[in-house]
């Protein structure tokens, strides 16, 4: 399937989740809490994780996407910590230099993404993934931005369903 299809699986399915998630609330004493805020946030981690496991596949968008991402990051913080090492006692000249060395290493960094990727469909294609996804979305919003444990849990619980939801689709359920 294409980005258009998984994304657009993702924004049509999210009330199942709501759904489960209400049943395991509810029935299951599972402490997650469905606020206005966490649903939403749920929705789009949810939505993003339906496209997600595409990260491997070089032409699919999401790649494209977070390959920039990615780099300008990089190329960000090495601006950032790298002012320590580089001075030349001119601002301009300082700065010039500082931008250069960062936009080496954000090219850098462009190129190494997809040399770092595992091979389409291979293990970025599982349910190991798809924990890890949901549970590092969990400690983002719990621990990260100090969201409370239930609404952390529910976002983390969106995310992993995303993820697993593009799987699904793909028809292709493995492990690892």
């Amino acid at each position: 399937m294409n980005y258009e299809g998984h994304v657009l699986s993702g924004i049509l399915s999210y009330p199942l989740v709501i759904l489960l998630a209400s049943f395991l609330k509810y029935y299951s004493n599972l402490p997650l809490e469905l606020t206005t805020i966490s649903m939403i946030i749920g929705y789009g981690v949810y939505v993003l994780g339906s496209d997600l496991p595409d990260l491997d596949h070089p032409g699919a968008l999401i790649h494209r996407g977070a390959k920039a991402i990615v780099a300008v990051m990089v190329g960000s913080a090495v601006f950032v910590k790298g002012g320590t090492f580089l001075s030349f006692g001119d601002e301009i000249l300082d700065l010039t230099v500082r931008w250069l060395v960062a936009g080496l290493f954000a090219f850098g960094s462009w190129y190494a993404f997809s040399a770092m990727m595992p091979r389409h469909r291979g293990v970025v294609h599982s349910l190991a993934f798809a924990l890890l996804y949901g549970a590092l979305v969990f400690a983002a919003f719990g621990y990260g931005l100090g969201f409370n444990f239930g609404e952390a849990l529910f976002i983390g619980f969106a995310a992993f369903w995303g993820y697993f939801l593009h799987l699904i689709v793909d028809r292709e359920v493995k492990v690892i």
